[in-house]
């Protein structure tokens, strides 16, 4: 659901990936990550969990672009991380920054953690290729798309597993 915001998507028609596989010039993002705003799309699924109409969201999106429309972190996952978020890597507190991290893969970013009595490092929260999804993200999504009653995909190929396989989990439980 980016793509309307100026970053091109990864594996659509005109995806970085699909186009890269058919030897095609790559897309442009016509504006930066850090300068992306949110979309409708993105509003109205926030306008929608404020009504009670959605009770989870699971992201394969590393914009922010949730999390700046408000979409409350709690009840998000962001399976392939967040290019704005750094983690520690002994409490786990989240940090959402304005600006993009410099790498990914989990790797440290030089800064420590500021919770009281903690001081370790933070990580960035981007997964690299050979990176697994993050496991507690991953079980909570799983667990959700369980228990919720409707699926609802927007702007993803379905082609990646275990992602793929969520809308399914909630099909099954719903037939069951």
């Amino acid at each position: 659901i980016s793509p309307s915001t100026g970053i091109p998507d990864f594996r659509g028609p005109k995806g970085i990936w699909t186009l890269q596989s058919k030897g095609e010039a790559l897309p442009k993002a016509s504006c930066q990550f850090d300068r992306a705003r949110p979309s409708y799309t993105h509003m109205a699924l926030v306008a929608l969990q404020r009504a009670g109409f959605i009770r989870y969201l699971v992201s394969c999106n590393v914009d922010c672009l949730h999390l700046r429309s408000g979409y409350p972190r709690a009840h998000m996952a962001e399976l392939h991380g967040n290019c704005f978020a750094e983690r520690c890597e002994k409490c786990e507190a989240e940090y959402i920054r304005d600006f993009e991290m410099p790498s990914v893969g989990f790797k440290s970013t030089g800064r420590r953690c500021t919770v009281a009595g903690c001081g370790h490092r933070l990580r960035d929260q981007v997964l690299d290729w050979e990176d697994a999804l993050p496991p507690k993200e991953l079980k909570r999504a799983e667990r959700e798309s369980r228990d919720a009653s409707l699926a609802l995909v927007l702007g993803s190929s379905l082609q990646i597993t275990p992602s793929c396989n969520l809308p399914d989990k909630t099909v099954r439980a719903a037939v069951g």
